[in-house]
């Protein structure tokens, strides 16, 4: 049974999404504020974050920066309708999926399901010839998708779901091109849409990861109008 946290300052957003979770079998914490929230989610880490954006003491997206300090769990936003500047900032921090309010319920529900499939290790075939195991080694890049690991040089790298599925379908096949429709299906749930401006975010952020451990890294080439591909090495 996954944990989900929910937090926001709207009293009636967290009873009526909490009973609603809790609904579906899913265990529920409740936070009202963002500083409180980041000592209950990194004392005890849920399967999944639901975070509102603007919240007082700490809005959203300060509690989103502090988190991906310290852990990669599965973040989806609250936004209004007209955040999407928000809505493209996160994503460039890390956020997992947005959620426009007003809202059904039943949409998040599914938004939450479709989230947490994606986090749980899933099967993309043997990254080694004759080894079954689901370790992909490239070069200084070694990947483990049931630890969810990710290390480059014997150096931690901490990636987010989506950072970590998009890296892993690139690297199985190295000086192969992937365009940004094949890495939203490696990373994304059919019944979840994302734009071409997402895929993008996501790359800048894999770069900057691993340019915090090595200045050099270049491993992921931008072919503009077709796409993305690991370099062969």
């Amino acid at each position: 049974m996954a944990t989900i946290a929910l937090v926001d300052d709207d009293r009636n957003i967290l009873t009526s999404v909490a009973m609603t979770l809790e609904s579906e079998g899913y265990r529920v914490t409740t936070f009202n504020d963002g500083a409180s929230a980041l000592d209950g989610l990194t004392q005890a880490p849920p399967d999944l974050a639901i975070l509102d954006i603007k919240m007082p003491r700490m809005d959203g997206m300060e509690l989103l920066r502090k988190l991906r300090q310290k852990t990669d769990l599965p973040v989806i936003f609250l936004t209004s309708k007209d955040e999407e500047i928000d809505e493209l900032f996160g994503l460039k921090m890390g956020a997992d999926d947005f959620i426009k309010k007003p809202f059904s319920q039943r949409l998040l529900v599914e938004r939450v399901r479709a989230v947490l499939r994606r986090a749980q290790p899933k099967e993309m075939g043997p990254a080694r010839t004759g080894d079954s195991s689901k370790t992909l080694e490239r070069g200084a890049l070694v990947m483990d998708q049931e630890r969810h690991t990710c290390t480059w040089n014997n150096e931690n790298v901490t990636l987010t779901v989506t950072e970590f599925l998009i890296l892993f379908a690139l690297a199985q096949r190295p000086g192969v091109v992937k365009s940004r429709n094949a890495l939203m299906d490696a990373a994304y749930d059919d019944q979840v849409y994302v734009d071409d401006r997402t895929i993008d975010s996501h790359i800048k952020r894999l770069r900057k990861k691993f340019k915090a451990v090595d200045d050099e890294f270049n491993m992921i080439e931008t072919l503009y109008g077709v796409g993305y591909r690991f370099r062969e090495t």
